[in-house]
């Protein structure tokens, strides 16, 4: 019996008391710090072993969800980056359209009736022939003759009115001449079109007419078609030839004849229309004045039909 050895029981009893003991010196006088680390160094590489599917697992996930919200992110900037050049461009159109009504608006003041901002729908393509068609038409008030101008000055005006369209005649049409005058001198005289939207002639200027060239042209305001005082062009050359009864001067419009996209439509109302009207006020104000006159002497006396009945 004494050679196989103490039973399990005393065995386990055994490794309990050897197990308290341990755990008393341990707590009491820390001997075991020595084992402990030397078993949590040899225990680390299998931590680590069994540890590392799990890290890979992780950083696996952690990887493709960076990677997933990268392309998202960078998918959604470039999508803003487009958007953000498109609105660039829309403003950087608007801006040159804001300026240009502006400058179209800032000529407005000068003109003492009413204006309309009309947008240029089609140009015509012959050559010869400087007309377009505008989105104005009878129902906005346009009527034919009708001044059209622009942030540069006189540019042309209308030739047929449709009931939401208008054709208009430039100002370098062959077929069209402008009433203007000098604003240096106030010579006055015509400018004729030559089909050519940057020149414009004043063929019936004596050869000995002050003249020069930078002179400044503004529309004179007869005929009425045009108000008076806009730029029309400015003189580009004044050639006098000896012996011929006309000199040769040729100008450039001051209006964007070709570049531009809205003009301005202006009610112009000539000086003798203007002073009618004026006049119409006053003449009823003095018929009303001499009624009056002449119906205070009669609140004296009675009235016709009164006085027959009085003496009836």
């Amino acid at each position: 019996m004494f050679l196989r050895g103490p039973s399990l029981g005393a065995r386990l009893v055994l490794l309990g008391i050897v197990s308290i003991l341990l755990m008393y010196l341990d707590h009491r006088e820390n001997h075991l710090d020595a084992v402990r680390n030397a078993l949590s160094v040899a225990v680390y590489p299998v931590r680590v072993a069994v540890d590392l599917p799990s890290r890979a697992l992780g950083w696996m996930a952690e990887a493709v969800t960076v990677r997933s919200r990268l392309l998202d992110d960078n998918r959604r900037l470039r999508e803003e980056r487009l958007q953000f050049l498109a609105r660039l461009q829309r403003m950087e159109a608007l801006q040159a359209e804001n300026t240009r009504l502006r400058a179209l608006l800032d000529s407005a003041p000068q003109v003492a009736d009413r204006v309309l901002v009309a947008n240029i729908l089609s140009v015509d393509l012959d050559p010869f022939q400087h007309r377009l068609i505008i989105d104005k038409g009878s129902s906005d008030g346009a009527y034919i003759g009708q001044a059209m101008l622009d942030a540069g000055g006189i540019v042309g005006q209308i030739t047929r009115v449709e009931p939401y369209s208008s054709e208009a005649i430039l100002i370098s049409d062959p077929g069209h001449a402008t009433p203007v005058e000098i604003n240096r001198n106030g010579l006055r005289t015509i400018a004729l079109g030559t089909g050519d939207s940057s020149r414009i002639v004043l063929p019936y200027l004596p050869n000995n007419a002050d003249i020069e060239a930078d002179d400044l042209l503004v529309s004179s305001g007869l005929g009425g078609a045009f108000p008076p005082g806009y730029p029309v062009g400015r003189v580009l050359q004044v050639e006098r030839v000896p012996g011929e009864p006309f000199a040769n001067v040729t100008a450039e419009p001051t209006g964007a004849l070709n570049r531009e996209r809205e003009v301005l439509l202006v009610w112009h109302r000539p000086a003798r229309e203007r002073a009618s009207t004026e006049e119409t006020p006053a003449s009823s104000s003095g018929e009303a004045a001499g009624a009056d006159e002449t119906a205070a002497p009669g609140e004296t006396e009675q009235p016709a039909g009164q006085a027959v009945e009085a003496n009836q």
